[in-house]
């Protein structure tokens, strides 16, 4: 039947529509209730199902990544705010802590596989431990690594924690070319099997781990790398820092309308060309 969007801010619901109707998202329906609302007979008859959906970054990382939008798999970003450095602490205290609704729909339906992303500040409050605990417990075997957007040539860092489960287990040691444990994997660290800017990571895989993803980057002549966000625009915020967002951001002046829900949006969205480097990995093992 296509695929299944779960979004509950109806500035995001509305975009996701729009981006379905044109073709850049696969074809499916967006369900506006909050996930403590979505049973597991919703889902029964999807493909995908994209839950915490903003505007559709993991359908899009798919498709990025080859995935066939008929091929079945899961995919979620938690709400960030209980564990984000910028919230207020709380973690798993806080009401939006919606990791345990999304895991009882896992347990009730099985997808064969699942993605998924947090802030990297979440493993402080035992937010990775929870997820891992909880998928093996019913037979996932699980894999994580620490991936900023900043290694596929985004110029700001946004590190995020990226985790994939899958229901058959057996070689999913090798799902980072055997060198991401399943656990988070800070910068500076020895695993590097996704996108990392360390030099021995590069002299170890090559080229290919930030200038070779595809059509995400590309080369100036001189030999300097470039990407996307080389054109980024860059917005001043109110603690007196510049930010970059996508292109063709602007204008965005007070007082011009959806300023507001269009930030949001960009704020709460995964970079989809990160995500998109986490599926191919796990492309590599699971064909």
């Amino acid at each position: 039947m296509g695929a299944y969007y779960n979004e509950i801010d109806p500035y995001a619901a509305a975009w996701l529509r729009n981006l379905i109707a044109a073709g850049y998202l696969p074809d499916g329906e967006v369900d506006t209730r909050s996930i403590m609302d979505v049973s597991p007979e919703d889902l029964s008859a999807f493909d995908q199902c994209h839950f915490f959906a903003g505007i559709g970054g993991w359908a899009h990382a798919l498709r990025l990544a080859e995935w066939p939008d008929t091929r079945g798999v899961w995919t979620g970003s938690c709400p960030c705010q209980p564990f984000s450095v910028a919230g207020r602490g709380d973690g798993m205290r806080d009401e939006r802590h919606l990791w345990p609704y999304w895991f009882a729909l896992i347990e009730e339906r099985r997808p064969r596989v699942i993605f998924g992303e947090q802030v990297e500040s979440a493993t402080r409050h035992g937010w990775l431990d929870l997820v891992c605990s909880d998928l093996e417990g019913i037979g996932y075997a699980v894999g994580a690594v620490g991936v900023p957007a900043a290694g596929i040539g985004a110029p700001h860092i946004r590190q995020r924690l990226w985790f994939v489960a899958d229901d058959i287990g057996d070689g999913l040691e090798r799902l980072f070319d055997g060198r991401a444990a399943a656990g988070p994997v800070g910068r500076g660290g020895e695993a590097c099997g996704v996108a990392d800017d360390d030099a021995g990571c590069r002299e170890q895989r090559g080229e290919e781990l930030l200038d070779g993803v595809g059509s995400t980057l590309g080369h100036d002549t001189d030999g300097r790398r470039s990407s996307f966000w080389s054109r980024a625009d860059w917005i001043p915020c109110r603690d007196g820092k510049w930010r970059p967002v996508e292109p063709g951001t602007f204008p965005l002046a007070h007082g011009v309308s959806n300023r507001v829900g269009r930030l949001r949006a960009y704020g709460n969205a995964i970079v989809p060309q990160v995500a998109a480097e986490v599926i191919r990995a796990f492309l590599e093992v699971r064909p």
